[in-house]
């Protein structure tokens, strides 16, 4: 009897268990679901300047609230947690500025001078956990 009873008890912390982990999974991942579509749902699209400066705020402020480092530079610190950095590719210009660039500058002046024109995310990158780690924007008008 007491052998069946230890069975039994052995059993019932398994199925415990496992369901813990399963729901703990579960939560986990819906929790970066719900991050990462933030985010996602500008990939492919055509964007104004507006949805450009809301990407580069939420991307801003996400990594403040994740506490992640900055250089010497004021550049955030890329980590295999829960970091996110930002590029724009400007066909005016030729040349490839990271978020921290146009966040530092004016964003109003940013979004003042590209009225008009459109962009696109044409790269998603994501870390190890399922996190969003990278996004490519692409300047793909120029009037």
């Amino acid at each position: 009897m007491k052998k069946l009873a230890i069975i039994f008890l052995i059993g019932i912390i398994l199925i415990v268990g496992i369901s813990y982990m399963y729901l703990n999974y579960k939560a986990n991942y819906n929790t970066i679901r719900r991050e990462n579509i933030k985010f996602e749902d500008y990939y492919n699209k055509e964007l104004e300047v507006s949805d450009v400066v809301t990407l580069i705020n939420k991307a801003y402020d996400y990594n403040l609230t994740n506490a992640v480092e900055k250089d010497q530079n004021g550049i955030f610190k890329e980590n295999n947690i829960n970091s996110i950095k930002i590029d724009l590719k400007m066909l005016d210009r030729d040349k490839v500025y990271n978020m921290e660039t146009i966040y530092s500058g004016t964003m109003e002046k940013f979004a003042e001078m590209y009225t008009g024109i459109k962009f696109k995310c044409t790269k998603i990158d994501y870390h190890e956990n399922g996190k969003i780690k990278y996004l490519l924007i692409e300047q793909i008008t120029t009037e």
